[in-house]
């Protein structure tokens, strides 16, 4: 999924490291607010050190972000999160670029076959002698 807006807050920098693996992880929070009649704020986060550093964000920058959504329980609660992988500089219009005209080779024109002439059919008039069978008033 895609969202659009402007960078609004920039949160510290979180980092830490895994209890099963020992490895270390970071993890960037931004947010953005959509730049709609009824502008929304989305609070999204930017995970591994890599993939911050791959997609800067900077307050007041207007970006498209790609993003999953994850809910998970824990002690009986939800909690939703937005992780963001790609970090595109300007709104992307994701319609625009789908509508995009596409240059397709058109197939040859060819004739219509003809159908083969039946021996001895008869066409139907449904009008006798011509009489319009139309009943409406206008």
């Amino acid at each position: 999924m895609d969202i659009s807006g402007k960078i609004i807050q920039k949160l510290p920098l979180q980092s830490g490291e895994s209890k099963t693996t020992g490895k270390p992880w970071q993890v960037q929070a931004y947010v953005l607010e959509t730049q709609e009649q009824f502008p929304r704020k989305v609070h999204f986060e930017i995970f591994g050190e890599q993939r911050i550093k791959d997609n800067p964000c900077e307050i007041d920058d207007i970006v498209t972000i790609s993003f999953d959504i994850e809910s998970r329980e824990f002690s009986g609660r939800w909690y939703t999160s937005i992780r963001a992988w790609k970090v595109q500089q300007g709104v992307v219009d994701a319609t625009a670029q789908a509508a995009a005209p596409q240059e397709v080779a058109a197939p040859a024109a060819q004739p219509m076959p003809q159908p083969a002439a039946a021996a001895n059919v008869e066409t139907f008039d449904p009008t006798p002698s011509g009489e319009s069978t139309d009943d409406l008033p206008f």
